[in-house]
């Protein structure tokens, strides 16, 4: 008996987190985050607005989700943000991790766009809590919801495959950012619908986002964030 107690209160713990939530309410969010998507057509692409996009993005969700934690206190781990599988999940992620690293450094030395600058020292610092935003919005909102819809029932793949496909869209025009978090999305969206944790997904997607910037797509996003408003 409790043997079984504890497989249940783990079980639950890792894998089992859904809150009361109406579909309405789900769909509500997948369209929000869809309208942060065509913003960063707007005004990242357009626009060339980058920094202030970022910024407004990061503060209007932070106040979207302060409400909902006003609501339910325990929406947040259900979201994904909680510490008590990040080793677990560290581990899970850690090989892909690895190996992505390989292949950014064998592409760009291959098509020769090798271009590591201190640039990408503050960006590993500061990317990681973009990263986090975008893995909330895309795997933990869009996915999360997708995977929990009680008016429609979608196998997890085609969860996975839906959210990948979204992510990579967004990254348009360039091919190799499309392709990178096309690849990027299939595994997190597994590995957040088999633990939900924002917190390695983010950690890892800054580091490897600013790394393929350096490597494979050769630009130097710091400059382009940053810089131009310094001079």
């Amino acid at each position: 008996m409790k043997t079984r107690l504890t497989k249940y209160l783990t079980d639950f713990s890792n894998f089992s987190l859904t809150r009361p939530i109406s579909d309405k309410v789900r769909l509500l969010e997948i369209i929000a985050v869809a309208l942060t998507g065509i913003g960063k057509f707007i005004f990242m692409d357009y626009l060339n607005w980058r920094l202030p996009f970022v910024v407004v993005a990061i503060l209007s969700w932070s106040l979207y989700v302060s409400y909902r934690f006003k609501k339910d206190k325990f929406v947040l781990k259900d979201w994904g943000f909680r510490r008590d599988n990040f080793k677990n999940v560290l581990k899970l992620v850690l090989p892909f991790g690895i190996v992505s690293i390989i292949a950014f450094l064998v592409i760009g030395y291959i098509q020769g766009t090798l271009n590591p600058t201190w640039h990408i020292l503050p960006l590993l610092i500061t990317y990681p809590i973009w990263g986090t935003v975008q893995q909330f919005l895309t795997i933990g909102l869009v996915a999360g919801n997708l995977s929990t819809l009680k008016s429609i029932r979608l196998k997890k793949f085609t969860v996975i495959l839906m959210t990948a496909v979204l992510f990579s869209v967004v990254h348009y025009p360039s091919v190799w950012l499309m392709i990178g978090t096309f690849v990027l999305a299939l595994f997190y969206g597994y590995v957040y619908l088999k633990s939900k944790n924002l917190y390695v997904l983010g950690l890892f997607h800054g580091w490897l986002g600013a790394l393929f910037y350096y490597t494979v797509v050769n630009q130097d996003p710091f400059a382009d964030v940053f810089l131009k408003y310094i001079h």
